[in-house]
């Protein structure tokens, strides 16, 4: 997520940590760089002046320049200016009244529909029962593409054929309405560029049903054009917010840096995946702590809290306690690490500002945890909870059935008896008399700790 410029900043950034001193050639050096991240990012060229603007005018004062720690100083003004950029604090969707509506607008090929579920999807995991109503009556196959996407992930999909796109909406209304849906999401037509039909179209619906929401649906990957169509969408229909997708991908960062200083439309969900989970609410203090090394640690926490079965991690700490962790353990806890998503957007929110130049940026090999838990799945049950029985015939079947090499076999035995080994000593550490007698509020004779 915005890896090249997240990289970049943090390069300029550490150098400057590194001086125990600054100059304002020092700082007016830094800004060059940010300067030039920044519009290769393709950041809108304003933007990118009265950020640079700003961050220059709070650095060089005399409370940095005569710091102790000035390049710390600094670090913390880009944080805060940045935060600023995207928004200060999470804006959050309005869903107040008796029928809450959210209308999506947009150009076709910037994930839509794609969205319009994933946004179901989220308000269903808040507590609310959404309607998604099927106004795209334009591009061949997509109302068809949202009532599959929709009963696949167990939501329910309005359509009317033959009807108006405003007439579909309306129907949809009046079917929540009736049946207690709530909110109603409109999939509304995008064109392959912008038209006038298309926002008249939009502006009769806006008017006909007044949603509580307008939201730009904006593919990331677009750059500077993500910028001039929210311009022009908020100028003729008025938008209330925007949701970045692929964010993911290989977006440079313009557009979410972009979009907010340049419509004062607040950044509200971002796109990172193809799951119908894979929307997350935008935080901008969150982002611009990620884009700087910062890490995220309270998005991990959360995403961890939603995923991790909290009942089967007290089983776990027993089992590792006894030293009975076995491989079918091991195999559950890969499966719930992968259900909180890519192992390197799980990486990306450790911080990593501190880290030596490369360390953050190692590559994580999803391929590699699918060939271990094919290995484990290729061992029988008594194998997976005493692999000691494991001899080389049953090694080379196990190789065979997971479609690795004998080595491979070999390496991941080698590693879980270290590991069991390791808990083992963890595990019998707490029968030691120091830690017996720590755990009564005791200090032992020769214990390190008075």
């Amino acid at each position: 997520m915005l890896g090249n410029l997240s990289e970049k900043l943090q390069n300029i950034l550490r150098q400057l940590r590194g001086k125990g001193r600054l100059s304002e050639k020092d700082v007016d050096v830094a800004m060059r760089e940010i300067r030039l991240a920044l519009l290769e990012a393709d950041v809108n060229f304003r933007v990118v002046k009265d950020f640079i603007a700003s961050v220059r005018e709070r650095s060089v004062g005399e409370e940095v320049l005569k710091s102790l720690t000035p390049g710390q100083q600094v670090v913390k003004i880009v944080h805060q200016e940045l935060t600023g950029l995207l928004g200060e604090k999470q804006s959050r969707l309005s869903l107040s009244s008796s029928l809450p509506a959210i209308m999506l607008v947009g150009l076709q090929g910037s994930g839509k529909t794609t969205t319009a579920v994933k946004l179901a999807n989220y308000l269903r995991r808040q507590g609310r029962r959404p309607l998604l109503a099927a106004a795209d009556t334009y591009r061949p196959g997509a109302v068809e593409q949202l009532r599959v996407l929709s009963e696949s992930a167990g939501l329910t999909c309005y359509d009317q054929p033959g009807a108006r796109p405003v007439e579909i909406c309306t129907g949809a209304c009046r079917l929540a309405e009736r049946e207690g849906y709530d909110p109603v999401i409109f999939d509304t037509a995008g064109r392959l560029h912008l038209d006038q039909e298309m926002m008249a179209e939009l502006q009769e619906i806006k008017g006909s049903l007044n949603p509580e929401e307008v939201l730009l649906v904006i593919d990331a990957m677009t750059g500077q054009d993500a910028v001039n169509t929210s311009v022009e969408f908020n100028r003729q229909i008025g938008l209330t917010g925007v949701i970045l997708t692929k964010l993911d991908g290989d977006a440079r960062g313009g557009a979410a840096l972009s979009v907010r200083a340049v419509t004062g439309c607040p950044l509200k969900f971002v796109g990172v995946g193809e799951k119908v989970d894979a929307l997350e609410p935008f935080y901008p203090e969150r982002m611009a702590s990620r884009i700087l090394g910062m890490g995220d640690m309270l998005t991990l926490i959360e995403k961890a809290g939603a995923e991790l079965d909290l009942e089967k991690a007290r089983q776990l700490e027993q089992k590792l306690r006894r030293s009975q962790f076995t491989f079918d353990d091991f195999r559950e806890q890969l499966e719930q690490l992968r259900r909180m998503g890519p192992l390197q957007d799980l990486v990306d929110m450790l911080p990593g500002a501190g880290l030596p130049k490369g360390m953050k940026q190692l590559p994580v090999d999803e391929g590699q945890l699918g060939r271990v838990e094919a290995i484990i799945s290729s061992m029988t049950r008594v194998e997976r909870r005493d692999p000691s029985i494991i001899n080389s015939s049953r090694r080379r079947r196990i190789a065979a059935g997971s479609g690795t090499k004998i080595q491979d076999v070999n390496r991941l035995l080698q590693q879980f008896s270290q590991m069991q080994r390791m808990f083992k000593q963890i595990g019998g550490m707490g029968k030691r008399p120091q830690f017996k007698r720590l755990k009564k509020g005791k200090r032992g004779k020769g214990f390190p700790f008075r």
